[in-house]
């Protein structure tokens, strides 16, 4: 055997024993932990919960209808292990997207979930109730839609230690696109929904959901905006850009209402 060669296989051996003994990282999903589990991680410092709301709706004929669930529960895993001291709740896929009789806003497209405000506003309320009888006193509502934010904030001052991030959704829209502007994309490109801005985060998070061979077809059957030049790499300072933001921004409201004193945090 050649010196090279050992020296080659000494390497792969030390890299395969640091990768066996590279600790396993805790899992944030609230659904993969046992109660027991929860209870544990409680006590050892777990305090905030992240919330992911996203939406069933159509997104053009190039992107799939679970493109904000998919989006908001890979950021809010991002963003609960930079945390380090979070978890992520189960995604509410369904949302508030227009009325069924007549249709109007997505429901106009075949595979959209609509519900009334009242009972998504109800889910959300007593979801954070639950998570914060188990201990879990911060719960954070990400809302990876902007057409519920008042439900949201709605929510939010009817229940104690509930906080609606505007951070998250700023940095994944108006962020992303005045970034898309600066390299010289114009706003009919970019647009509003399932154009390039919207496709591009997709394709950077999970580019399973997009139809790459649908890219240019989409603009007029669902989408506003123009998809044909969207790639994973336009959005990979934006993902990066969506947790930094997002993560400041939660550790701060945070610290602040954890400074309060328990009777000031009580609302009516």
């Amino acid at each position: 055997m050649t010196r090279a060669l050992v020296v080659g296989c000494l390497l792969a051996l030390a890299c395969a024993v640091s990768v066996a003994a590279a600790p396993a990282q805790a899992p944030v999903q609230l659904e993969a932990l046992t109660w027991p589990e929860l209870r544990d991680r409680v006590a050892a410092g777990t305090t905030i919960v992240l919330l992911p709301i996203g939406g069933t709706e159509q997104n053009g004929v190039h992107m799939a209808l679970g493109k904000h669930n998919q989006r908001v529960r890979l950021l809010a895993e991002r963003i609960a292990q930079r945390l380090g001291n979070a978890l992520v709740a189960p995604v509410l896929a369904y949302a508030p997207e227009g009325t069924i009789e007549p249709p109007s806003q997505h429901m106009r497209w075949p595979g959209t979930i609509t519900v009334p405000e009242g009972a998504f506003e109800a889910v959300l309320e007593g979801s954070a109730r639950s998570l914060q009888r188990a201990g879990l006193r911060h719960v954070v509502l990400l809302g990876d839609h902007g057409g519920y934010r008042r439900s949201l904030e709605r929510v939010a001052a009817r229940v104690p230690d509930v906080q609606v991030p505007p951070e998250y959704y700023r940095a994944s829209s108006a962020d992303f696109a005045q970034a898309l502007r600066a390299r010289g994309f114009s706003e009919a490109q970019i647009g509003r929904h399932a154009g390039l801005a919207d496709t591009a985060l997709m394709l950077a998070l999970d580019p399973s959901l997009v139809r790459a061979e649908r890219l240019g077809a989409s603009r007029g059957e669902g989408a506003d905006g123009d998809a044909a030049q969207a790639d994973a790499a336009l959005a990979h300072d934006a993902v990066e850009h969506v947790v930094a933001v997002t993560t400041a921004a939660i550790r701060a409201r945070v610290a602040a209402a954890t400074a309060k004193p328990q009777s000031a945090l009580s609302k009516p």
